[in-house]
């Protein structure tokens, strides 16, 4: 699901951070900010060999747009946001989640990825 200023996806395909931040790149924007979230190796002490995501895409979807429509009023020089969730295996080293804001200035980005 996408319109002209977020890139929301939920799924078992997931975008790249370069396919994320392609669309949140904008000539406005002076800064590009990122996070992905990385499947680690442990968890409480015990070894994981992958993570898996089980949800209900729309309703994941619609949760997703309405943390982008509370990000761009509590930061409301953002460009554009792409928020991404990976569904099904997520193995070691891989991203499950990516998050990438565009803005003006990089501390408006930054904190809109936290």
């Amino acid at each position: 699901m996408s319109d002209q200023r977020f890139f929301i996806s939920v799924g078992g395909e997931m975008p790249s951070l370069a396919d994320c931040h392609s669309f949140v790149n904008l000539p406005s924007c002076g800064a590009i900010s990122s996070f992905a979230g990385i499947t680690r190796d442990n968890f409480s002490g015990k070894k994981v060999t992958r993570l898996s995501y089980e949800g209900y895409i729309p309703m994941a979807e619609k949760e997703l747009r309405k943390l982008c429509d509370e990000a761009v009023v509590k930061f409301p020089t953002i460009g554009k946001i792409a928020a991404v969730h990976l569904l099904g295996d997520c193995p070691i080293g891989s991203a499950s989640v990516v998050l990438c804001a565009s803005s003006p200035h990089r501390k408006e980005a930054m904190h809109c990825v936290e």
